[in-house]
């Protein structure tokens, strides 16, 4: 067979030498990208440093302390995460084992994915279960290939009930020595969702700040209508619920193209693949290709046994696109949002160097009504604090009511919508023979259309109207209070030629910066999709009440009616119906749960950066107050070797600037 399709624009690996004794996947884009990484780390803990020591001089606020720890913790936790989405028996498992270069995930002909599973760094082997009632548990290592599985005799028969019955969230899988993991890379691994009653709910799990999104389809069965429509909700959600754009993250990965027989068969694959994408503007169509061709099965055997044929270069030039995606792309900006991040700090610190400088050399004197004057500020930014948290704590409590009205409303309208999406409802199967299979494919219906409408009542009411009235009303008061504080500084500057406000403006500008916007709501899958999940999550075991119900309900009500196929199809499919939105109802309470949860995560970051600008405020004011004061009490040759001391913490902030700009500078041309 002619595999021509191995052979592609972005990927420059040759086929010239098939008889190596070992090959690999090194990811050696990636492992650059942590060395800056590291050397990030390394920067922030000397200017943790050079902080600390001036903090101990009086020579700086201690809130900027707090500041440079939280950049540090940032970056420290800093990963790319990377999701692999199919149905089942499309290979993941396979793929993951050859991204990982090691069989960690199980594998076997028939479906056998049963948990949302993530697979991370960690300096030993752990596996870590999490479960649905809150419990965390750590296993035997030897015991996770169980624990990640659905049985046999579930996969074979395809039931789904299994796993809405699971009793497990997630599955956390450390390891010192994969070679992605190593490289700054988490990988979270979806069950196959074809027929998965919490589909809703997994895909938001996964999504939720994902780097990028793999979606894994069969060469031998490509994008059938379910396919399909997972890809285009993936798409959906990876883009905040927006259906216009395609997704700069998403790759399409064609598995079992070993399985075809012909390269007109190969021609074929590939033409209706890249039609679909197009028509459908799903993905980004840039410089790195977003979809591929490979065998993932044959790509491990070859690294297993160190063949470097054209399974394992077809393989290479996915993963080499996926390489140049997270460090050029995704990688390049998490670089730049660091490195502007510790330079904030760095500024904020060579501004109150200065400050403490012209201190020490009298330039900068406070009268004593000066000092009286700054205790009142004092006095008036906490009052500014109080005033900001009642406020956030009445418009939280104005937004939750307009969302609970509108929630009830629309509720009220719910039934007559699903009533008419209902009867779109298909299913190839005979209620007479397949009755269960007919069950399952209208429970899904149902699951998907339900899905739907919570999704857009989400976005485009709570979001986009309730919830964002809300953030500009609170933004424009909380813009007013901080505003005053910073004319204050103003003030106070022009009397004694300090530069306070520019302190302010640096530190007002950095909360904005992680003020969650209105795109960011409930994470990767927006609002929408976090009410939806929790819906299903709630009423787990879903398809298993209705299987049970409706067969009863055949058996003693239905009668034998069994030639009038669609009557009897009609009668279970407003069965369906019925359990349906009773099991919904069923989960209202904890829908109300996470939608107050969603409120409050967006209005109390408010309050929490607002307080954090406060703060800094009353520091500085307090760090000026104990400057003089220390002025006051030393002398002259004490002064010059405070000043010596500044000037030397000055140059070493401005060295690590300098260094800074050598990583961004690297870095475009990872």
């Amino acid at each position: 067979m002619d595999f021509t399709w191995v052979k592609r624009k972005d990927c420059k690996v040759l086929l010239q030498d098939s008889t190596l004794v070992h090959t690999t996947v090194s990811y050696d884009e990636l492992k650059k990208f942590q060395v800056y990484r590291q050397e990030l780390d390394n920067y922030c803990n000397l200017v943790s440093q050079i902080i600390h020591e001036c903090k101990d001089h009086s020579f700086l606020p201690s809130t900027l302390i707090d500041d440079i720890t939280e950049v540090f913790n940032k970056i420290k936790n800093q990963r790319f995460r990377l999701a692999v989405i199919g149905e089942f028996s499309q290979g993941k498992s396979t793929l993951l084992n050859a991204l990982l270069g090691e069989e960690i995930q199980p594998v076997r002909a028939v479906p056998c994915s049963g948990a949302v599973t993530v697979l991370k760094y960690g300096t030993q082997k752990r596996v870590i279960c999490h479960y649905k009632d809150g419990r965390v548990e750590e296993i035997a290592f030897d015991q996770y290939k169980a624990k990640a599985s659905i049985s046999k005799e579930s996969a074979v028969d395809h039931r789904s009930d299994e796993l809405a019955q699971s009793e497990i969230e997630e599955i956390i899988f450390e390891h010192p020595e994969l070679t992605l993991c190593k490289s700054g890379v988490e990988i979270i691994d979806s069950p196959g969702l074809n027929e998965h009653p919490q589909r809703t709910a997994i895909t938001h799990k996964i999504l939720t700040n994902t780097d990028a999104a793999i979606f894994l389809t069969n060469a031998t069965r490509l994008l059938p209508e379910k396919e399909k429509e997972l890809l285009r909700d993936v798409r959906y959600k990876l883009n905040n619920s927006s259906d216009k754009e395609p997704a700069e993250n998403l790759f399409v990965l064609v598995n079992f193209m070993d399985n075809l027989d012909n390269e007109e068969d190969v021609q074929d694959v590939k033409q209706r693949l890249e039609n679909f994408v197009k028509k459908e503007n799903l993905i980004v169509l840039k410089e790195i290709n977003r979809v591929h061709y490979i065998s993932a099965k044959a790509a491990l055997k070859s690294i297993q046994n160190g063949n470097n044929d054209e399974y394992l270069q077809s393989f290479k030039c996915f993963t080499l696109s996926l390489e140049k995606f997270l460090t050029f792309e995704s990688g390049k900006v998490k670089i730049h949002q660091s490195v502007e991040q510790i330079n904030r700090v760095i500024n904020k610190s060579l501004n109150s160097l200065s400050q403490s400088e012209q201190t020490l050399e009298g330039k900068i004197q406070i009268s004593e009504a000066q000092k009286l004057e700054i205790l009142e500020k004092i006095g008036e930014a906490s009052g500014r604090d109080v005033r900001i948290r009642v406020l956030v704590s009445g418009v939280i409590d104005e937004v939750y009511e307009l969302a609970s009205n509108s929630w009830d409303e629309w509720r009220a309208e719910l039934g007559d919508r699903m009533v008419e999406k209902s009867a779109y409802w298909v299913s190839e199967h005979n209620p007479a023979f397949s009755q269960d299979k007919l069950i399952r494919d209208y429970s899904n219906q149902f699951i998907t259309d339900l899905s739907e409408e919570i999704d857009e009542w989400g976005t485009k009411i709570l979001r986009d109207i309730i919830i964002k009235d809300g953030i500009e009303y609170l933004d424009s008061n909380i813009a007013y209070e901080l505003d005053a504080i910073q004319a204050d500084f103003q003030r106070l500057d022009q009397q004694i030629q300090t530069n306070f406000s520019q302190q302010m403006k640096l530190s007002i500008r950095g909360i904005s910066d992680n003020f969650m916007d209105i795109g960011g709501i409930g994470g990767g899958v927006g609002v929408g999709g976090a009410l939806a999940a929790v819906a299903f999550i709630a009423g787990f075991g879903f398809i298993t009440v209705i299987l049970a119900a409706v067969a009863a309900a055949i058996a003693s009500s239905f009668g034998l009616g069994l030639l009038d196929i669609d009557g009897l199809k009609d009668k279970i499919k407003v069965k369906v119906f019925e359990l349906g939105f009773q099991k919904f109802e069923d989960s209202v309470d904890k829908v109300s749960e996470k939608l107050d949860e969603i409120i409050n995560t967006v209005f109390v970051s408010r309050i929490e950066g607002s307080s954090r600008v406060i703060a800094e405020a009353i520091s500085l004011y307090e760090n000026l107050l104990e400057q003089q004061e220390k002025a006051h009490q030393e002398n002259l040759e004490q002064r010059e070797i405070e000043k010596a001391f500044i000037n030397q913490k000055r140059q070493e902030l401005e060295q690590v600037q300098k260094e800074l700009q050598t990583i961004i500078n690297k870095s475009t041309t990872l």
